[in-house]
């Protein structure tokens, strides 16, 4: 007999699947969305081509630098509660930077949009990863998020161009809020107030605080390179300080008398740290690879914002198809497995890339790889969080999740800083087709070997599994919302 439709005693798996799904929709958006703006936004404020860079390590060092403790605020303050913050302020920050008149303005915009991901993602994948267990209705619920997060970067890209060559770039920051305005809507009918899971002390603030500048240092240290060889006094006493901040979080993590922001044990688990590292290089790769194709289609190619945005649509929807088929066949392949086939196709279809030319078409220098790299991609979202938050306690859910997310972005931004640097150097002084052509294919080339290294990772690190068994395929039927 059911006595209340609250959370803890009986999630209703389908609202908050309709909730983890928005959210998703959300973050994803705005990772691809501004991408093909870029020169654009440039023009508009006065960024300079290194500076440019800015916008994306703003976003991604806030959000991975801080996503652990927003897992642990999820797991501590309740997951609505938490959520509904993030959300508040991804917002707030979005209309605050379609409101930027000088370039800080929008780098602290995007940072603010950062922290609010930080805290909503894990939050919203914590709620995903409790409500479906095991089995057959988690792969379905995977699926369905990488489905999500593929639809995201195929809207991103195209509402994006349309956006920045018939409105104003500005509106590729106005965008998000009457989305977020129906996110925060569906989470506040969709999600009941459960119970804190997290009994400890208080989150460990300073933690967060040492990850996020030390990354940012790290990052920084690196872009400069363009300035200051890396033998220079300068690169040395930034890369110095990186190493030091990073020591002391961890210095902290282990003797801290607060809730550490991740029990450094969980790095024990092969299934954390193999899937973790995983995620980072395919994060390093994928978001060089996505500033490089923006640039090369309009700075190289002369193609128009709009048109850009079209042509990044097949690689989302491949991402898509292979989000949907990675759901069909995890029924019969273990996870590890489709990550193995999926860092090697994507890893193809960059290495494709990396034969771009000045005078490229668009069927064989970015449909042909668009297709191979996107469905490996596809293939690879859902296992590699179904890895990384299965073998994990429920009260590490939310940490778990965080730190998946975490490796993700601070993946993003020392890609795009280790990629970008060398593919500036590889164009040199002068930029003229060839040169940036000659640069960006370098760097796309480098994100192919990234993705060969995922993969021998996921088939050296990770743990022979099993696909779902005929069991646990019954036993999912008691989560699935019941039908009328």
């Amino acid at each position: 007999m059911l006595k209340s439709r609250r959370f803890e005693p009986g999630p209703r798996p389908g609202l908050i699947l309709a909730v983890v799904a928005v959210v998703q929709l959300t973050v994803s958006l705005d990772l691809s969305v501004v991408n093909v703006g870029l020169p654009q936004i440039a023009a508009g404020l006065g960024f300079s081509a290194v500076g440019l860079t800015w916008l994306i390590h703003a976003y991604a060092l806030s959000f991975g630098g801080l996503l652990l403790l927003g897992g642990k605020a999820a797991d501590r303050y309740g997951r609505k509660r938490v959520l509904l913050l993030g959300l508040g302020l991804f917002g707030l920050a979005s209309l605050v930077g379609g409101l930027a008149q000088v370039p800080g303005h929008l780098v602290a915009a995007r940072a603010a949009q950062g922290i609010g991901a930080a805290a909503l993602a894990p939050a919203a994948l914590a709620l995903l990863t409790e409500t479906f267990p095991t089995g057959k209705a988690r792969v379905r619920a995977f699926g369905v998020w990488s489905a999500m997060n593929a639809a995201g970067g195929a809207l991103g890209v195209l509402m994006g161009g349309l956006l920045t060559e018939y409105v104003s770039w500005r509106w590729v920051m106005f965008v998000n809020v009457p989305i977020v305005a129906c996110a925060l809507a569906l989470a506040w009918r969709g999600i009941a107030a459960g119970p804190r899971t997290a009994r400890g002390g208080r989150p460990d603030v300073l933690g967060a605080v040492l990850a996020t500048a030390g990354m940012t240092l790290l990052v920084f240290g690196v872009v400069r390179t363009d300035q200051y060889a890396w033998t220079s006094p300068v690169t040395l006493t930034t890369l110095a300080v990186a190493a030091v901040l990073l020591a002391a979080f961890i210095y902290v993590e282990r003797t801290t008398t607060r809730e550490p922001l991740v029990r450094l044990g969980l790095f024990v688990n092969r299934s954390v740290a193999g899937a973790n590292a995983y995620n980072l290089l395919v994060g390093a790769a994928m978001a060089a690879s996505f500033y490089f194709m923006s640039l090369y289609l309009q700075r190289v190619l002369g193609t128009g914002p709009a048109l850009t945005g079209i042509m990044f649509l097949p690689f989302a929807f491949g991402v898509v198809a292979g989000a949907v088929l990675a759901v069909k066949l995890g029924y019969r392949l273990a996870p590890r497995t489709l990550l193995v086939i999926g860092g090697l196709l994507t890893a193809t279809g960059f290495a494709w890339f990396g034969l771009i030319s000045p005078d490229g078409a668009f069927i064989t220098d970015v449909l042909g790889p668009s297709i191979i790299a996107s469905v490996g991609f596809g293939l690879c979202l859902g296992p590699v969080v179904s890895i990384a938050t299965g073998g994990v306690a429920p009260h590490e859910a939310g940490t778990a999740s965080g730190l998946l997310n975490s490796s993700r972005q601070i993946g993003a931004s020392l890609g795009l800083a280790a990629l970008g640097t060398a593919a500036h150097h590889r164009t040199g002084l002068i930029a003229t087709p060839e040169t940036l052509t000659d640069g960006y294919a370098f760097g796309l080339t480098l994100g192919a070997a990234l993705l060969a290294a995922a993969a021998l990772i996921a088939l050296t690190v990770l743990r022979r599994t099993s696909p779902p068994s005929r069991v646990e395929r019954a036993d999912d039927r008691e989560l699935l919302p019941a039908r009328d």
